[in-house]
């Protein structure tokens, strides 16, 4: 039986929506914000598919006297890991300064820019990022938001997530990269559920920290819908935290009756993620991480 995705749709355009709380704090297109770490100014961007701990550069981190505690951190991009440190210090992103658990890596996340952090790292409630000005015809959907998990509250990030074929799926929204991306395991889902075909060749693409993964296209047949965006294509991290080979290609002129035989590694569901880019999201006008209420408000045209 076909499942649906499973969204409610909350607003037409033009009209508004009541906040869940007083306290609402708005970021503008390019997420760019003054800070200090430990009173040394920096710049940092607020990014709504980063980490909810702020994640700084090495030479921020050094400036402002930071010495390496006892937890380390590590992220993993396919089978690359950047290590790290962490440790407490003040810092301010906009809302006055307070202590907060922060990390450093010596390869910056992102060019041009002191640090990073996510919604769940704000103290605000409500945050919204206008990614450009209202237009006509826009209607506003709300998706479930959890937290991405971690030893600190929000440590993970802040994620909606789609119910493509009964089990979730955890989606980040990164308007900062240009192709919307499925890790290997939520593609080959989504694939057998809106009938996926791979097309193309290989080519890299930046995920994070200057890194690059192996990427193919994958056409559906059958789009998903996210209140107005209709997802017709993405982009296939074809050897990240899954295996996408069972996957049908639409190039090949295969055998009906051929069997394709996949690994029987146990796979963790937890690690399918789907990332929605700026082909999509450059459709859209804002996106609010409502926390009391839990979700994520998704305005587009």
């Amino acid at each position: 039986m076909r499942r649906s995705v499973r969204l409610v749709i909350v607003a037409g355009a033009g009209m508004a929506i009541a906040a869940a709380s007083e306290r609402e704090r708005t970021i503008s297109s390019d997420g760019m914000v003054a800070a200090t770490l430990n009173g040394v100014p920096g710049r940092v961007r607020v990014d709504p598919g980063a980490l909810g701990m702020p994640l700084v550069t090495a030479d921020w981190a050094s400036r402002a006297k930071l010495k390496p505690g006892m937890i380390g951190i590590g992220y993993g991009i396919g089978n690359v890991v950047v290590a790290g440190h962490t440790a407490v210090a003040r810092i301010d992103t906009g809302d006055g300064p307070e202590r907060h658990r922060v990390g450093w890596t010596a390869r910056p996340y992102a060019a041009g820019i002191d640090g990073v952090v996510g919604p769940g790292g704000l103290a605000e409630p409500v945050i919204r990022f206008d990614l450009r000005p209202a237009g006509p015809g826009e209607r506003t959907v709300a998706i479930p938001m959890v937290d991405g998990g971690g030893l600190f509250g929000g440590f993970g990030g802040l994620f909606g997530t789609l119910d493509v074929d009964g089990d979730p799926i955890m989606v980040r929204f990164d308007p900062y990269h240009a192709r919307t991306l499925a890790t290997a395991g939520a593609a080959q889902r989504i694939a057998a559920e809106r009938d996926g075909r791979m097309n193309g060749e290989t080519t890299p693409a930046e995920i994070a920290f200057g890194i690059e993964r192996p990427v193919r296209s994958m056409t559906l047949g059958r789009p998903i819908a996210i209140g107005p965006l209709s997802l017709t294509s993405l982009g296939v991290r074809t050897r990240d935290f899954g295996n996408a080979g069972a996957i049908p290609d639409a190039d090949a002129r295969a055998d009906p009756d051929e069997v394709v035989v996949t690994a029987k590694g146990k796979h963790d569901r937890r690690r399918d993620k789907l990332s929605i880019g700026a082909d999509y999201l450059s459709h859209c006008s804002s996106i609010v991480f409502d926390k009391p209420a839990r979700v994520i408000r998704l305005t587009c045209g």
